[in-house]
């Protein structure tokens, strides 16, 4: 267990820093990937001696999370862990207002984007002895139920379900392991809009459950979690 190695994309803020610490803590060695070199650097320089790998990439160009891999296989030797977790939101618009461009940005990073480090994660873990790994996709409480007026987040958070089951079913015969963590009102960057309207919970119990999702044997698999602030008003009408 002690040569487990992670992979975190979108790690240098909100669920993606703080799920980065607490498996630096637990021993992981972990490559931190993300659009923003300083905001990687400084989620390293707070790990301290921990051993990290930093890689500036962008999810939602093939070229760029084909190097992104690359380079955590020469730098580690293998890839037990990947978390699928680089997302971005739009703007609350009416459906017909939406702007294609800002349609296309949430799909291409959300979806695509995890899709593409699927692959890549994939062709590493079928590879390596021992074989196999752990995949896990940061989905929402938007893959469940939608907020009005978000038609491009919600869809993608629904593909990234049918991504986590199909990926589910691939992966058996390889010993690669998928499952969903789906998330509501962890305080983060993304999710300052909902601070004063709705209950919130501290984001390192989202990472704590990440980090144990992470940790079960091969044999075991929590195929979706939903973790949410107690009082969020997602259950029946309060």
């Amino acid at each position: 267990m002690d040569r487990r190695v992670a992979l975190i994309t979108g790690a240098g803020s909100g669920i993606g820093r703080a799920t980065a610490l607490a498996f630096l803590r637990d021993g992981f060695r972990v490559v931190l990937a993300g659009r923003h070199e300083d905001k990687l650097a400084a989620v390293a320089k707070e790990a301290g001696d921990a051993q990290v790998h930093l890689v500036v990439a962008d999810v939602t160009k093939p070229d760029e999370v084909r190097a992104l891999f690359d380079s955590a296989r020469e730098k580690f030797g293998r890839l037990d862990v990947l978390f699928n977790n680089a997302g971005v939101s739009a703007p609350f618009l009416p459906l017909e207002e939406m702007p294609y461009e800002k349609w296309r940005e949430v799909i291409d990073t959300n979806l695509t984007g995890a899709f593409l480090c699927t692959q890549q994660a994939f062709r590493i873990m079928k590879a390596q002895d021992p074989r196999g790994g752990r995949i896990i996709n940061n989905g929402s409480i938007s893959a469940h139920v939608p907020r009005a007026n978000s038609a491009p987040y919600t869809s993608s958070k629904h593909g990234i379900t049918g991504l986590t089951r199909s990926t589910s079913l691939d992966g058996r015969q390889y010993d690669i392991a998928c499952g969903q963590i789906d998330i509501g009102n962890a305080v983060t960057e993304l999710s300052t809009r909902h601070r004063n309207a709705e209950p919130t919970m501290d984001v390192n119990h989202v990472a704590n459950a990440v980090l144990q999702m992470a940790k079960l044997p091969p044999e075991a698999n929590v195929q979706f979690m939903t973790i949410l602030a107690t009082k969020m008003p997602y259950i029946g009408r309060g």
